[in-house]
């Protein structure tokens, strides 16, 4: 996969420049991506969003291995998408199917599926991730560094039509769940370094004990970072 930065430039401008759909956002993402997998040569793509639980959600992807992939990776709260927003950061794997230590529910999922090499990217809104851009291709690949330059600039797109949907009011409940994320990322992160030092664990860890105690007491998470903050502990 070799991208020419003319091309991908252009491909950047078209995209950021027509936002003509049928005014929903979904379907203004799901052009993004077809577009990605055309430019990129890439299997498939998907898009997660943090929801208000700060919790990556299925919106949308391009085939139904990508939903397969996405889906699999927001309900076992591991694989590249989540340590991609939990680190903000681009994360990649050769073969995910041979992740069986690092991420064992999303290898045992894609063993059946054409889903190899995956990275993900996080999806920025005023400098704070929101969700993430995904792509897979359908053997093995070593991501180069000019792909994961590629893949971050394009998940600039994905961020210009979220931000585009907000202000012009089509994100719906989407809007909500974008905000809750930019309004308690700070707390959220804080307390991940926290318990990261407290519990000895590396920061996806620290981020699924917030989530899993969130689901527990039926709270967001956004309060479960402050009541650790504040206690010094999760909440019982």
């Amino acid at each position: 996969m070799n991208i020419a930065e003319a091309a991908l430039a252009e491909s950047l401008r078209r995209l950021t420049r027509s936002r003509e759909d049928n005014g929903s956002v979904i379907t203004a993402l799901e052009a993004v991506l077809e577009a990605c997998v055309d430019l990129f040569g890439v299997g498939g793509a998907g898009i997660l969003i943090a929801d208000e639980q700060d919790m990556l959600r299925y919106v949308a992807a391009t085939d139904g291995p990508g939903r397969i992939l996405e889906k699999t990776e927001a309900d076992a709260g591991e694989g590249p998408c989540t340590e991609a927003y939990v680190k903000a950061t681009v994360v990649t794997s050769r073969d995910v199917t041979a992740e069986s230590e690092r991420w064992p529910r999303l290898a045992a999922a894609m063993v059946d599926q054409p889903v190899r090499a995956v990275l993900g990217t996080p999806v920025r809104l005023g400098g704070v991730p929101v969700g993430t851009l995904d792509v897979y291709l359908e053997q093995p690949h070593d991501w180069d560094e000019s792909e994961v330059v590629a893949l971050a600039r394009y998940a600039e797109v994905i961020a210009t039509t979220l931000s585009a949907a907000v202000q012009a009011h089509t994100a719906g409940e989407m809007a909500k769940q974008l905000q809750y994320a930019l309004d308690y990322r700070v707390v959220i992160e804080r307390s991940v370094g926290y318990l990261m030092a407290q519990q000895s664990v590396d920061a996806v860890a620290a981020f699924n004990a917030l989530r899993t105690a969130a689901r527990s007491s039926r709270t967001k998470i956004g309060i479960v970072a402050e009541h650790v903050l504040a206690h010094g502990e999760l909440p019982t």
